[in-house]
C-alpha cells in the first residue's frame, strides 16, 4: 500500500490541528498532499500580524507545513517553525510574545516579496517542505456566525473563544464578503484530485469556513474525485456542544447543500478519558446507514491526547478503505 500510492493527489480541506493530525499520517501513503486553508483566521498570531501588517493570516498553513517538514529524527525543524515566544497569543499586535516563529518568518517574507503565495514558495524552498499549501480565497476575509437562539457574532476569534453571551452553539456561519473569489489555484487542485477529504477541524470556524467559497463548494460537487468527510473526535464547547455525526452532515448541507460523499470516517473509541478541564465531549454516532456513502466506525482516537485524531490510525482508516 505505502510504495502503490505515492502519487495519490489528496487535497485537505479545513485548517488547524485537524488538518495537521490527518496530513501527518497521510505523508506515509502519498508526497502529492495540498491543504486549502481559511484565511478568516483572526485571532493569536496569526490575526495580530494580519492587522499589523495588513497580510494574509499565516498560522494554518504555517503549522500545515511544518507537518510536512522533512525532520531529522528529532524533529527540529518542525519544533521550530511552530515555537511560539512566551507571552501572551492574543497580546498586543506589535508585542513578540506569543508569536510563532514560522508566522514571524511569513511576515518577513511576505514584507519582502510582497505577494503571500510567493512567499509560501520560498518558505517551502528554504526548508525543503513538499506539498502545496493554498490560501482558499484570493482576498482578505472575515466570518460571523449566528447562534442556535439567533444572535449574530463578527470575528473568527470571538466565535472560536466563545466571547459572547447566551447558548454557545452555532448554527450557521457566514463568510464576508459572500462572494469572495477562491484562489484560483486552490480550485483547480480540487478538480484535479484523486481525494478530497473535508475535516477534521473547528467545523465552524476551520472547516465551514473553507467549504463555503462560492467558487470551492462548486468545485467540490463537479470534481471527480472520492469525497471523504471526516467527523470530529470531540464537540468544542463553544461550537459544536452535543453534535453527534448527523448533527456535522447536516451542517454542511446547510452551508453548501448535498454533497455525494463517498466515505464518513466516526470515530468509536471512548474509552481514553478527556480530562475534564478541556469540557469537550466525545462524537457519538447515530448513523448507520447512508445510500451510496460507506459509513465506517473505527478506532481512530489519539490516546495520549483524546480530542483529536491519531495521524497514523486515521490515514490508515482511510487509504484502506477509500
Amino acid at each position: 500500500m505505502e510504495n502503490n500510492n505515492k502519487q495519490l493527489k489528496i487535497v485537505c480541506l479545513g485548517g488547524g490541528i485537524g488538518t495537521v493530525n490527518l496530513i501527518k499520517g497521510l505523508k506515509k501513503y502519498t508526497k502529492d498532499i495540498t491543504t486549502i486553508t481559511s484565511m478568516a483566521d483572526d485571532g493569536g498570531s496569526a490575526g495580530r500580524l494580519r492587522r499589523l501588517y495588513n497580510m494574509f493570516p499565516p498560522g494554518d498553513i504555517v503549522s500545515c507545513m511544518a507537518a510536512l517538514a522533512n525532520n531529522s529524527k528529532d524533529g527540529y525543524l518542525s519544533k521550530l517553525l511552530t515555537y511560539r515566544f512566551e507571552g501572551n497569543r492574543y497580546g498586543k499586535d506589535d508585542s513578540l510574545g506569543g508569536h510563532k516563529m514560522g508566522n514571524l518568518i511569513m511576515a518577513a517574507l511576505t514584507s519582502i516579496t510582497g505577494d503571500f503565495k510567493e512567499s509560501v514558495a520560498i518558505f517551502q524552498k528554504t526548508f525543503h517542505i513538499p506539498g502545496t499549501f493554498l490560501p482558499a480565497t484570493a482576498e482578505h476575509v472575515n466570518i460571523s456566525a449566528k447562534t442556535v437562539e439567533g444572535k449574530e457574532i463578527f470575528g473568527e476569534e470571538k466565535i472560536d473563544l466563545g466571547k459572547y453571551r447566551g447558548k454557545r452553539i452555532l448554527e450557521r456561519v457566514y463568510l464576508h464578503p459572500s462572494n469572495a473569489k477562491a484562489d484560483s489555484h486552490a480550485v483547480q487542485q480540487i478538480m484535479d484530485a484523486d481525494i478530497i477529504v473535508l475535516g477534521p477541524g473547528d467545523l465552524y470556524t476551520a472547516v465551514l469556513p473553507v467549504l463555503i467559497v462560492p467558487d470551492i463548494s462548486e468545485a467540490i460537487k463537479k470534481t471527480k474525485a472520492k469525497k471523504v468527510f471526516v467527523v470530529n473526535i470531540a464537540n468544542k464547547p463553544f461550537e459544536t456542544r452535543g453534535y453527534k455525526t448527523q448533527d456535522y452532515i447536516d451542517a454542511i448541507e446547510r452551508h453548501i447543500g448535498q454533497v455525494d460523499l463517498n466515505l464518513i470516517i466516526v470515530n468509536n473509541n471512548f474509552s481514553v478519558h478527556i480530562p475534564r478541564k478541556f469540557h469537550y465531549h466525545y462524537v457519538r454516532n447515530n448513523i448507520e446507514k447512508l445510500e451510496n456513502t460507506k459509513i465506517l466506525v473505527r478506532d481512530v482516537v489519539d490516546k495520549e491526547f483524546p480530542l483529536y485524531h491519531s495521524p497514523a490510525k486515521l490515514a490508515k482508516v482511510l487509504i484502506e478503505n477509500i
